[in-house]
Parts: structure tokens; C-alpha cells; sequence
């Protein structure tokens, strides 16, 4: 194993031909200590902002999945305005058509076939319309077969009514299905490890789940975060480098119905092989934990970091 890996296991004091390695000063807490900005939060979000991005039609491409990224509120809100936004519009054509044929000059008149029995304006036009593409149909108000716009019309609004049904139901029902929320139930130790195991250096943390449906086909990997130089003299600011957590053996698949411990081996092919206990303390870098699998009671995936 690489020198210093030695100090990680606790190195007897008074070895001969071996110096003893100077006091670590112990870490600054309260308002002394450096506070690290996270590449991943413990709740799994992620601190990247997208910076000087020109392409913002991209987003409208795949409007579907823009809508789903949204915050609540502001679901809530092209939810509620492209129903509002629909009926005024077709309300509006609905009105238009009485007031050209002259529907509103006739409205005492019985021997006058309307368009629309009982439309008087245009706020009996918006309720007809929210009527026509909610299928509400209270009886009062309905088309007549004198009027071939109407009919056009109302074919029209009941495609285009259906269509936005389908689109932002589905909106909602994926953005209340994500399972985020799941997530919060998934808990990681707070700390992390390293020591022997089976007489082999290991990096270790504990995982578990606090709820009694079980995460079905779960699995777990680990990323390392740090800057990187290459030999050619680029200068990578987050590196991402893979910690084997079992994927060799099949123990990155995880049957979690109790607490369990994830270990990763620190050998000749771990980033860490060639790191010492005090660089390891001095080291800014981030590994993050990512646990993956299928929600028992309802099929979602589920996901957390750590």
C-alpha cells in the first residue's frame, strides 16, 4: 500500500527508523471554522447555476418537461391560466358570432333562431364556453342546428379542450408522482470512516431507510468531486472520479430492510491509494452517494444523494 496509508489504521508509536508525524491541529468550530460550499446538498439538490446560456428556446422544444421542472407556484399558475386563457377565448368567439348574425338584436324576438339558445352577452358566451369544454351541460344554454360556425366552433373547442386536458393533467400527475419527496425518508450517516475491515482499508458509511415499504432493485454508487490537473497541464475544476462500492461483486445491489454499511476499498485502483491521513485533511474535495431503485408501493423511481 502507498506510504502514509498507514496513519489512516493508527501506526503504534516508538517504531524504530520511522519518524513520528507532527500533531494535527485540531479543527476550528463556531465561526473560526471555513464553511465548504457544497457541489451536492444533503438533500440532494444540486449548487450549479447555468451561466450565460443563449439557447433559451431549447427549453420551449420540450415544453412538456419545462413545465414539469417548474416550481409549484408557477405550475399552479400556467395550470390555472391556460384553462382561463381557453375559455375567455372561445367565450370571445362565441360572442362574436351572436353579436355578427345579430343574436343580441333578437333576444325578445321567439320567432328568432339564435346560434346559441339564451346567450344574452358576453358573460353568458364565457359560461357556454366553459360549459362546451367541461361537458358540464346544464340545458340551458345549447347550440342550435341553424348555425354551421357554431357547430365548426364547438367541434374545435371540444378537440383543443381535450387536447389541453390531456396536457396538463399529465403535467400534474408527473410532477405529484416524482418521487422527492421519497427521498427524505433515505438517510445517510453523517459521518464517514476509514479503517480496516477483513484486514483491508476501507471507506465506509451507513445507509438506511426509515420507511416500511422497501426500495425494490436498489443500488448505490459513489462519485468523487475534486479538481484536477492532467499531465498535459488542463486544469479540471470538478472532476468526477468513480469509488467502487461493490459493482465487481454485485454488492452495489442493495436489499434495504435494515441499516446497512457501504464499503469502499482503498487499493491501487482507489483515488485514495496515494493519499496520506494529513493530505486527506487538508484536501478539498466531495463525494458524493447516489442510491437509486423503485418505490414498493407505488412503481416510481426513487433517488437520494448523500
Amino acid at each position: 500500500m502507498a506510504q502514509d496509508n498507514a496513519a489512516f489504521c493508527g501506526v503504534p508509536e516508538g517504531v524504530p527508523g520511522e519518524a513520528k508525524p507532527p500533531p494535527v491541529p485540531p479543527r476550528r468550530r463556531g465561526g473560526g471554522a471555513r464553511k465548504r460550499q457544497r457541489y451536492v446538498e444533503k438533500d440532494g439538490k444540486c449548487n450549479v447555476q447555468h451561466g450565460n446560456v443563449r439557447e433559451t428556446y431549447r427549453y420551449l422544444t420540450d415544453i412538456f418537461t419545462t413545465l414539469v421542472d417548474l416550481k409549484w407556484r408557477f405550475s399552479l399558475l400556467v395550470f390555472i391560466l391556460a384553462y382561463a386563457v381557453t375559455w375567455l377565448f372561445f367565450g370571445l368567439i362565441w360572442w362574436f358570432i351572436a353579436y355578427c348574425r345579430g343574436d343580441l338584436d333578437h333576444l325578445e324576438d321567439h320567432a328568432w333562431t339564435p346560434c346559441v339558445n339564451n346567450l344574452n352577452g358576453f358573460v353568458s358566451a364565457f359560461l357556454f364556453s366553459i360549459e362546451t369544454e367541461t361537458t358540464i351541460g346544464y340545458g340551458h344554454r345549447v347550440i342550435t342546428d341553424k348555425c354551421p360556425e357554431g357547430i365548426v366552433l364547438l367541434l374545435l373547442q371540444a378537440i383543443l379542450g381535450s387536447m389541453v386536458n390531456a396536457f396538463m393533467v399529465g403535467c400534474m400527475f408527473v410532477k405529484i408522482s416524482q418521487p422527492n419527496k421519497r427521498a427524505e425518508t433515505l438517510v445517510f450517516s453523517s459521518h464517514a470512516v476509514v479503517s480496516l475491515r477483513d484486514d483491508r482499508l476501507c471507506l465506509m458509511f451507513r445507509v438506511g431507510d426509515l420507511r416500511d415499504s422497501h426500495i425494490v432493485e436498489a443500488s448505490i454508487r459513489a462519485k468523487l468531486i475534486k479538481s484536477k490537473q492532467t499531465q498535459e497541464g488542463e486544469f479540471i475544476p470538478l472532476d468526477q472520479t468513480d469509488l467502487s462500492v461493490g459493482f465487481e461483486t454485485g454488492d452495489d445491489r442493495l436489499f434495504l430492510v435494515s441499516p446497512l454499511i457501504i464499503s469502499h476499498e482503498i487499493d491501487e485502483r482507489s483515488p485514495f491509494w496515494d493519499v496520506s491521513r494529513h493530505q486527506l485533511e487538508k484536501d478539498d474535495f466531495e463525494i458524493v452517494v447516489i442510491l437509486e431503485g423503485m418505490v414498493e408501493a407505488t412503481g416510481n423511481g426513487a433517488a437520494a444523494d448523500g
